[in-house]
């Protein structure tokens, strides 16, 4: 898939009506920490600047508490390289490089503590090869290989140890799914179809084991629905609701409650949602709940400790956004809780266990290596 030049009528994210609908920001850029300055709040506070400045890439938690940064894009490249961040110093370190360059990829923590890195690529590659990360020696290495090629799919670790990847984008939408084992590093083809090619779509592990799939972009259209994944029949189906809106660049966060709430995005007309709703796994239903100051995709959603939900950057109809917000999910509203020192789109957000968050990288005027701490 191609990295996004700038906005394009509108879309975003994840998205790629062209082969390009939205990731919004221009790819490459200032890799200054000090554009686009914002507002800053006591509730952030800046921490160590990664090595490299990125976007699109993936933060994931390892089991030591340190914090894993993988590839995206850097000022008007593509990235390989890796690294970690330590709660106990508040700096970036190197780590092992990628064998290959990705964007739109996915990250998965795996059970034994690796992490599987699958899908994106570059401008001129979709990539079929996987990657494991190892914390141990802090490495990667190739392990199987995809079935088809995929930007921007949803990657889920299922109750059984597998990880379920569906969707995305290779030529055109993809319907496909596939499950990769970590005993034998083999994905397979053991599982059933999406009811509808999809990318930029959200992908939640809810309570009963079922992973639910919300909006997304066929290519065609951001249809206004749903579908669950069945681990015990690998079979996909159509919830009984369907949500209110079609949406892509949305986020989907599972609460204590056991529902899963659905906020943001951008609608197929470009313009950014306010709304959320709420998926209950019991009725298979969604219902409408509060709404945010002002519509934003390309966010990041984070369960906090307390059972809130906090709403980071992203991008409104016009510009990025340093705004954040906190959703109560036993009032069903959202309530403003600072602003970030920059604004960003397009970064990573990463509950730390000290139950701080992790805002990293993203877009702002250019492309930026710094990053801050929310204290709740």
């Amino acid at each position: 898939m191609k990295c996004m030049k700038a906005y394009l009528a509108g879309p975003i994210g994840q998205l790629l009506l062209g082969v390009t609908l939205g990731l919004g920001l221009a790819c490459g850029g200032d890799s200054s920490a000090t554009q686009s300055q914002a507002s800053g709040s006591e509730l952030f506070t800046t921490t160590g600047s990664l090595i490299t400045a990125r976007f699109n890439h993936t933060a994931t938690r390892l089991g030591n508490g340190k914090v894993l940064i993988v590839g995206g894009n850097g000022a008007g490249v593509y990235l390989k390289t890796a690294e970690l961040y330590d709660p106990a110093t508040g700096a970036f370190t190197a780590t092992g490089s990628l064998a290959n360059v990705r964007s739109f990829h996915t990250a998965t923590l795996l059970p034994d503590g690796k992490v599987l890195i699958a899908g994106g690529g570059s401008d001129m590659s979709d990539l079929l090869m996987a990657e494991l990360y190892d914390p141990s020696l802090g490495t990667f290495s190739t392990t199987g290989a995809l079935h088809v090629p995929r930007n921007y799919s949803s990657a889920t670790l299922l109750n059984n140890g597998l990880v379920l990847i569906a969707g995305g984008f290779a030529t055109a939408g993809v319907a496909t799914a596939e499950l990769y084992d970590p005993f034998t590093g083999i994905f397979s083809y053991t599982t059933g179809n999406l009811g509808t090619a999809r990318g930029y779509h959200t992908a939640t592990l809810v309570g009963t084991g079922q992973v639910l799939i919300t909006n997304g972009n066929t290519g065609a259209a951001y249809p206004s629905s749903a579908e669950w994944y069945n681990p015990t029949t690998s079979t996909f189906a159509a919830t009984t609701g369907t949500p209110g809106s079609g949406r892509i660049n949305h986020s989907a966060t599972l609460l204590p409650s056991g529902k899963v709430l659905v906020a943001g995005g951008m609608s197929w007309t470009a313009h950014m949602l306010g709304t959320a709703e709420l998926f209950d796994p019991v009725a298979g239903t969604f219902a409408a709940t509060g709404s945010f100051l002002a519509g934003r995709r390309n966010h990041t959603a984070t369960l906090l400790a307390n059972g809130k939900v906090l709403m980071v950057g992203g991008e409104t109809e016009s510009a990025g956004y340093a705004h954040a917000e906190l959703y109560d999910p036993v009032a069903g509203t959202f309530g403003t809780t600072g602003n970030m020192k920059v604004t960003r789109t397009l970064h990573t957000a990463t509950l730390l266990t000290n139950g701080k968050v992790l805002v990293v990288g993203g877009q702002s005027s250019g492309t930026l290596a710094s990053a801050e701490l929310y204290l709740p």
